[in-house]
């Protein structure tokens, strides 16, 4: 028993300073050794980045009418959440990218220190390049809740970066802009197509009640009526006369008196006229040829009722045009800044101590994973 206590302490001596050996090594060389080169690169070889905010939400102005203006219900103003995600998608899409890069030279901006590899765009003018790198140096904070948008645009010089945001803003404000423009449209398109649909038909109603005036040369045919039958009875009134005239002659005089054969062939006269007078009115029989005036009083009312109906669809059509001009004038989205583009003074990135500090930890974490899955797996075996 004493020669095995004796040799127990001499058991895997040799094995313990060999571990910690490799252990030390391989901290140094998986942590130490990284976090430094890191350090070395953050601080003398990554570029000074400066940093430019702009905020903003997007604000709907629904101005009441007077009634709800006097009654204090109006709905000064409100957010457009909704609005508030398209503008979050396009501040994050190529699309607004290739605008600034077009506008501004986005890749020339970003590549201003080609010895920074690691935070300077090195690719060439490749839209999906210069996107990615778009993503790296624009943050996008975006609340639902009450629809703000802040953006946090970095550059290798002040003025770029405040370029650079004030781009985002102006671009966001012409897509606000184009939005409420295509909402103003669909809101009037409707009311103008039944305008235009109820001008046409009036044009129309009129043109024909013109055409019916230049074919029958009668201005109205009511008024013409009026003073036919005030011929007509004229005419009768004539012919009592003259009828009461021959009887009396026949009762003072012979049948051959020269007097009484005039005042037969004024009485037939006067009946032949009447004859005809009626005739034009159209009460003389179905035989006529569509000119008599019981013919043309029919069409004139019917054009005129036509144009009448024309003119109230137009009335209406134009109200109709006018309040939904006034409905879509009520309602007007504009983008609101509350924060401007800055203007760094000072370059805050890249935040060299927090990211040394997060390599290191990283580093540690993977190394210390790594050294116990490897002892775990040899102490199995």
């Amino acid at each position: 028993m004493a020669e095995i206590t004796s040799l127990s302490p001499s058991i895997g001596t040799p094995d313990v300073p060999r571990r910690h050996k490799w252990v030390f090594v391989s901290c140094l060389l998986a942590v130490v050794l990284p976090t430094i080169l890191s350090g070395v690169y953050l601080y003398f070889r990554a570029a000074d980045q400066y940093a430019s905010t702009v905020a903003f939400s997007v604000r709907k102005e629904e101005f009441g009418s007077p009634v709800e203006l006097f009654g204090g219900i109006a709905d000064i103003s409100s957010s457009g959440s909704a609005d508030a995600d398209i503008l979050y998608s396009f501040i994050k899409s190529q699309e607004i990218v290739r605008v600034l890069e077009d506008r501004l030279g986005l890749s020339t901006m970003y590549s201003r220190h080609p010895e920074d590899w690691v935070f300077s765009f090195q690719t060439e003018a490749m839209i999906e390049a210069l996107h990615d790198h778009w993503n790296r140096m624009v943050r996008v904070i975006y609340d639902p809740g009450n629809g703000l948008i802040e953006v946090r645009a970095l550059a290798f010089d002040p003025t770029d970066a405040r370029q650079i945001s004030q781009g985002v803003f102006e671009e966001s404000a012409r897509l606000i802009d184009e939005l409420s423009a295509i909402a103003q449209s669909d809101t009037t398109e409707f009311a103008r197509t039944e305008l235009d649909r109820a001008v046409e038909r009036l044009k129309d109603a009129r043109q024909r009640l013109t055409a019916f005036r230049s074919r029958t040369q009668i201005v109205d045919p009511s008024a013409d009526v009026q003073g036919q039958m005030g011929l007509l009875s004229s005419l009768e009134t004539q012919l009592a006369e003259e009828l009461i005239d021959a009887d009396l002659l026949r009762e003072s005089t012979r049948s051959a008196d020269p007097r009484l054969k005039q005042a037969e062939r004024r009485i037939a006269v006067i009946q032949a006229r009447i004859a005809s007078e009626r005739r034009k009115l159209g009460v003389a029989g179905p035989d006529g040829d569509g000119s008599d005036y019981a013919t043309l009083l029919a069409e004139f009312e019917r054009l005129s009722v036509d144009r009448q109906f024309a003119e109230e669809a137009y009335t209406a059509a134009l109200a109709a045009y006018d309040q939904a001009q006034a409905e879509a004038r009520r309602k007007s989205r504009y983008l609101a800044a509350h924060i401007k583009p800055t203007l760094a003074e000072t370059a805050e990135f890249p935040q060299r101590l927090t990211l040394l500090a997060l390599i290191g930890f990283f580093l540690t974490c993977a190394w210390a994973i790594a050294v116990l899955v490897y002892y775990s797996i040899r102490d199995r075996r």
